[in-house]
């Protein structure tokens, strides 16, 4: 899916793509930037002193979380503080810009699922 690319991504890459899916909306997540399906975090910068500089989390189930770090650990990891969580670390210097519409696709249908299911627990 994602190779090292000469281009450095940056979050207005990611934010460029991000804002063309439906109810994306452009926010802040512990003082960084941030995009947010319905209030609720889809994909921010790193902020956690454990994560690398320059890395996005990315809101994924925890299966293919381990799916993209086997695949390809160099662009994809994983730091103890977020174990708990259901996300992914991606070094935007190393993920390939023609990767991030299908990343961001794939965080965007794991939080419309999430909020779907919230909705229907009423």
């Amino acid at each position: 899916m994602a190779v090292r690319s000469a281009v450095t991504t940056t979050f207005a890459t990611v934010k460029k793509i991000g804002l063309t899916l439906p109810g994306v909306e452009e926010g802040t997540a512990y003082g960084a930037p941030a995009l947010k399906l319905n209030g609720q975090l889809l994909a921010c910068m790193a902020t956690n002193k454990a994560a690398e500089p320059n890395t996005l989390v990315l809101r994924v189930d925890f299966a293919e979380r381990e799916e993209l770090i086997e695949a390809e650990p160099d662009v994809y990891y994983l730091k103890d503080h977020y174990l708990e969580y259901a996300c992914v670390l991606v070094r935007l210097k190393r993920v390939h810009p023609d990767a991030l519409p299908d990343l961001l696709r794939m965080a965007w249908r794991f939080m419309n699922s999430k909020a779907k299911k919230k909705r229907t627990r009423r």
